[in-house]
């Protein structure tokens, strides 16, 4: 298919876009509380979608082709963490104490989990011999399903 993207390059843009966000929202000044409330929003969203795709087809993919049980249970942990994390801030708005420090946590804890990503799990997911356009493919159309939703 012209143009398909591999899974391990959707997850990588995903991983860029939401770093992005995150260095944006630590630009904003406090009294910008709505921006801060909107880009919020938009990175709790493109998490859930991402952590969705993940866990349903790309970290089932890896488990079964990598056989590396640790690895993928550690990712899947990270992920419980920061979905923890992501529904308090859903819950909260810019004014609540401690709303910046979540958003600050949470991007800590995504920069870690990327870093373990793309280190280890992409490179050991790629010498596997996965299908990474048959993934990427069926990942971004789950993707546009579940940000239809949001």
């Amino acid at each position: 298919m012209p143009g398909a993207q591999d899974a391990i390059a959707l997850l990588t843009a995903d991983h860029r876009e939401v770093s992005d966000m995150f260095e944006q929202f630590e630009n904003l000044s406090d009294r910008a509380k709505a921006t801060k409330a909107k880009l919020t929003e938009k990175i709790c969203n493109a998490l859930i979608a991402h952590t969705t795709i993940e866990e349903e087809i790309f970290y089932p993919a890896v488990r079964e082709a990598v056989k590396d049980e640790d690895m993928v249970d550690e990712a899947v942990v990270e992920h419980a963490s920061a979905k923890d994390l992501i529904q308090q801030l859903q819950e909260m708005n810019p004014d609540d104490d401690l709303y910046d420090a979540k958003v600050k946590v949470l991007s800590e804890q995504i920069e870690h989990h990327v870093k373990e990503e793309e280190e280890e799990m992409f490179e050991k997911a790629r010498k596997s011999g996965l299908d990474m356009i048959q993934l990427g493919q069926e990942m971004a159309q789950r993707k546009q399903e579940i940000l239809a939703t949001l």
